[in-house]
């Protein structure tokens, strides 16, 4: 057979493997998207876990920050009333030295 018969199983042949070509490619893409998929949905499983962490730290860090500053305001009030006690000590002192030279008159 010859003729538009044979044209036809021939157009058919070449669509069959076009069809064939098409069908491959899109599993092949199918295969491409399930595994972008798999790593999109590990990527926003660690993004979840980084995201606690960093909530977690942020929380820590603001605690310690107004331990920190509690501590500051303590060390400055202990400071000045040191240096008060050394001046008290001091004027004391001079007091005492004073009253020690007198005595001795």
């Amino acid at each position: 057979m010859s003729g538009p018969g044979a044209a036809l199983r021939g157009y058919n042949a070449e669509l069959q493997e076009g069809l064939a070509e098409l069908r491959a490619r899109r599993e092949e893409l199918s295969g491409r998207i399930r595994e972008e998929e798999a790593e999109r949905s590990r990527l926003q499983g660690r993004i979840w876990a980084l995201t606690e962490r960093l909530a977690g730290t942020s929380e820590s860090l603001a605690r310690h920050l107004v331990a920190r500053s509690e501590l500051d305001r303590t060390i400055a009030e202990t400071e000045a009333a040191y240096g008060k006690i050394l001046e008290s000590s001091q004027t004391l002192l001079d007091v005492l030295k004073g009253e020690i030279g007198n005595a001795g008159k």
